[in-house]
């Protein structure tokens, strides 16, 4: 039986990740480790899930738990993943990120676990990119703008220092935004839907929207693609290699406004909020998936329209119940 350790398990894409092994329909194993306690258990007929509430700052509980799981891969996906709380407090994020990898990846070290770990990084370590150089590969210069996207950088050169260095199978990704439904509301594009929603509720045809600076543009990917993405990689990626998992096509956020209110019926209005924006900002980031097609086959199968109005009618389910 195949055993996936998830670390971040709590986490928007981990359920996605489960979801799809259990349409595999074979008997896994999957251990998820979090610091946030799993309210319900889940419901699952062929993947055997528990989960276990550790820091994985805490070396020692790390240790044990993956001592006695013995998994074939890992899938890390814990960090503070907002760029935004990195600007509030980028001491904690930067250490927090960077430590809770180095504690794993010396721990599989030392126990001489012999699995396959996917070291999830992100399309920010790109930075303010000129607009020759797009759609962004793999291979070129990075230039990190934010405390995330260091400690992000951080995590990817740690990842390349154990795989050539101790023989860690390691893959590397740069994964883009990436959107779809039970993500939380700190994250531009539920935001954007939720206060639609709660305009479209009160029984208004249209209404004001506060936002950040909608010029920026960036490269949306359905987390359901994206967890295909991260399974392809697990069976078929290439050790030490990096992989950008992106749709290839840029919008500009005041484009996607314009979408999602087109699907809601709502005329919008928009208003900057100061509080929303960043000292400083990449202007435009999309990517070249070219590389991961090549080496796994994987291709993006859900537009954004269909996954804005995905996210729209959970929303809507959340706020009102239908």
């Amino acid at each position: 039986m195949k055993k996936y350790l998830i670390t971040g398990s709590q986490g928007f894409v981990s359920s996605y990740f489960i979801d799809l092994l259990e349409q595999k329909k074979q008997k896994i194993s999957v251990l998820g480790i979090d610091l946030v306690q799993e309210k319900d258990a889940r419901e699952l007929e062929y993947v055997d899930y528990c989960s276990k509430t550790i820091d994985l700052l805490d070396k020692n509980s790390l240790e044990k738990v993956v001592y006695d799981f013995q998994p074939n891969y890992i899938l890390h996906l814990a960090s503070f993943s907002s760029v935004g709380f990195s600007w509030k407090d980028p001491v904690l994020c930067f250490q927090n990120n960077t430590n809770i990898f180095l504690n794993l990846v010396e721990t599989v070290r030392e126990l001489d676990i012999k699995c396959r770990i996917l070291s999830v990084g992100s399309s920010e370590e790109y930075g303010d990119v000129t607009e020759d150089i797009l759609p962004l590969k793999e291979d070129i210069p990075l230039a990190p703008t934010s405390p995330y996207a260091v400690a992000r950088l951080s995590q990817e050169w740690l990842s390349k220092v154990f795989c050539n260095g101790y023989g860690l199978d390691i893959i590397m990704t740069r994964s883009f935004n990436h959107i779809g439904p039970r993500q939380k509301d700190i994250f531009v594009i539920p935001s954007f839907a939720k206060q639609i929603m709660e305009i479209k509720s009160q029984g208004k045809k249209e209404g004001v929207l506060m936002t950040g600076d909608l010029s920026v543009i960036r490269d949306f990917l359905d987390v359901r693609d994206v967890v295909v993405a991260y399974d392809l990689l697990f069976s078929r990626g290439i050790t030490g290699e990096i992989y950008n998992i992106c749709s290839g096509n840029g919008i500009s956020l005041m484009d996607v406004i314009a979408m999602i209110s087109d699907i809601a019926g709502v005329s919008i209005h928009t208003e900057t909020d100061k509080s929303l924006l960043r000292p400083t900002d990449n202007k435009i980031v999309f990517g070249s998936n070219a590389k991961i097609q090549e080496h796994t086959g994987w291709a993006p199968s859900i537009s954004l329209k269909q996954s804005l109005t995905d996210v729209l009618q959970y929303w809507e389910h959340v706020l009102y119940g239908r």
